[in-house]
């Protein structure tokens, strides 16, 4: 069977006015486009927004690294954990000396990390007191769709009127009218996650309607751990040697506050950004859970690192280097969507926006006082140091974890299990709207209808980075530009890393519900911009 969606046309070399657009970007910004044949050696598609040359920054590896604290809930009911979050207005020292204002789940930036379990439901009560709406959607969660924050399923902040100015006016894809909210509504809002899923490092954020880009720049995101007894079983590193590190830019104005490029600050009316940054925007200040080139002080062991690319744009490709010259690897032993069936070692790995890596780190070789530096091989200057591991010890007692050769038992899925396939192109459309298939985004608008329970197979085209992430549907990559997947595409996953003009095939399950879902770019200004289409399961 296949599904009636036109093939796209054979993909165009970039037009002048494209690369000209590219290369401009306005005073103080960096054209950092990918263009064709630019492969994997490029960094993102994206403009470097400068922080104000008054903002004094710190150097490198001289804050300590801090670790989101672990959301409680407020109680249990009926075997479902019930937590009770805030969006709200902060102010924090993110720059020493100066105070930041974000907005945050509970006043923190990342959020508190949600740790839950495999089949145990959450219930998640928020409370909007921000001066706008916010829809939150669990990032990799097999969700009712009622609760998977699709983007016009606002909840609006408390004291909102439904005959006020409509916030939402002339977005993307709507050609200047405006569009059913869905299911709205003012104040507090129930998120229900049953969690009949696999352990794995998911996360949570802002996903409104085109205002994602600015609204997670500004704080709201954060860790969403599920935890199962498979893994549990494992002897992989635990308690404090299992962290979490969100990895994103920003940039600052003089006085500490976020610097962003909005067409409106105050994200009430007019969307989208000022039209140097429609790529995408980049900062110059590297940030990990929220602290500026950190550094975490270290025994001489194995560590779990829960490594979460929670910037709009920025691409990363880590690697580890000691003070003594070695190299370090990486043993990766889960991807978006939890534990591999093997781990396979990485001398580097490539993370779009929105993927995550778990990877176990080996410190036992190293002697105190080495350091080992995280860095990003895709960036220059300041930007290529991301943090500092300082071993400072030997291990306390002896360091019984250890990395099985098996790890897992996950289904592998087989291309003759697909009973449909369907084509989606991602690409720069000409009134400079980014689009799906040749469409700025339409919620009224199904481009797919799948069976619950169903495999089916994807073929994703692009003509610049478009990290690629759909809801619901869990996948794995079938193949890369004709070829075998990449080492970094084993396991299952919810956001591939679609590079320039480029063809991914994935071979998606639609497991969990039926509904109104999505699939769109992770790159958030191309997601705000329209680069997003509807499925719904049937």
């Amino acid at each position: 069977m296949t599904a009636p969606v036109p093939a796209p046309a054979p993909a165009p070399a970039p037009s002048r006015r494209g690369f000209l657009r590219l290369a401009a970007g306005g005073a103080g910004a960096v054209a950092l486009g990918g263009l064709a044949g630019c492969g994997t050696d490029r960094p993102s598609t994206g403009v470097l927004l400068a922080s104000d040359p008054e903002v004094e920054l710190p150097r490198p590896f001289t804050l300590p690294l801090t670790v989101p604290a672990v959301a409680e809930p407020t109680h249990g009911t009926h075997g479902t954990d019930v937590y009770e979050v805030t969006q709200r207005r902060a102010s924090v020292e993110i720059l020493p000396g100066t105070r930041t204002e974000i907005w945050s789940y509970d006043g923190t930036f990342p959020g508190p990390t949600f740790r839950a379990r495999s089949g145990r439901p959450v219930r998640l009560r928020m409370t909007n007191t921000l001066p706008t709406p916010t829809a939150t959607h669990l990032h990799g969660g097999v969700t009712p769709p009622g609760s998977d924050g699709y983007p016009t399923d606002l909840l609006h902040p408390a004291g909102h009127r439904a005959d006020s100015a409509h916030p939402m006016r002339g977005m993307a894809g709507t050609h200047g009218g405006t569009v059913s909210e869905g299911e709205s509504a003012t104040g507090t809002r129930t998120y229900t996650y049953p969690l009949r899923q696999r352990a794995a490092t998911l996360w949570y954020h802002d996903h409104r309607m085109d205002f994602s880009g600015p609204q997670v720049w500004r704080g709201l995101a954060g860790f969403f751990l599920v935890d199962d007894d498979e893994e549990d079983a494992l002897p992989l590193p635990k308690g404090d040697r299992d962290i979490p590190l969100l990895l994103c830019d920003r940039s600052f104005d003089a006085d500490g506050a976020f610097r962003y490029p909005s067409l409106d600050p105050t994200l009430t009316r007019t969307p989208g950004v000022r039209s140097g940054y429609m790529d995408g925007v980049l900062g110059d200040v590297q940030l990990v859970n929220g602290r500026p080139w950190p550094y975490l002080e270290v025994s001489a062991a194995r560590y779990r690192l829960r490594l979460l690319n929670a910037a709009n744009a920025r691409r990363y490709r880590l690697a580890l280097t000691t003070s003594d010259g070695r190299r370090l690897p990486f043993v990766q032993v889960g991807s978006d969507q939890g534990l591999l069936a093997r781990p396979q070692t990485l001398h580097s790995l490539t993370m779009a926006p929105a993927e995550r890596y778990d990877v176990v780190v080996d410190l036992s070789g190293c002697a105190p006082d080495t350091t080992v530096t995280l860095v990003n091989t895709l960036a220059d200057g300041a930007m290529r140091d991301v943090m500092r591991f300082h071993v400072t010890s030997r291990a306390r007692g002896r360091d019984d974890s250890r990395i099985p050769t098996r790890l897992s038992r996950p289904e592998t899925l087989r291309a003759e299990q697909a009973v449909a396939t369907r084509h989606f192109d991602f690409r720069l459309g000409s009134d400079d709207m980014w689009t799906v298939n040749g469409h700025p985004f339409d919620p009224a608008r199904t481009w797919a209808t799948p069976r619950l329970g169903t495999v089916e197979r994807w073929r994703l085209t692009s003509d610049f980075h478009h990290p690629v992430h759909l809801h619901l549907a869990h996948f794995q990559v079938l193949s890369r530009a004709g070829g075998a997947p990449d080492a970094g595409d084993r396991g299952w996953k919810d956001t591939v890393d679609l590079r320039p003009y480029e063809v991914v095939e994935i071979l998606a399950r639609f497991d969990g519900y039926r509904g109104r879902y999505m699939l769109h770019c992770h790159n958030l200004e191309h997601e705000d911009m329209a680069m997003m289409a509807n499925f719904r399961v049937v």
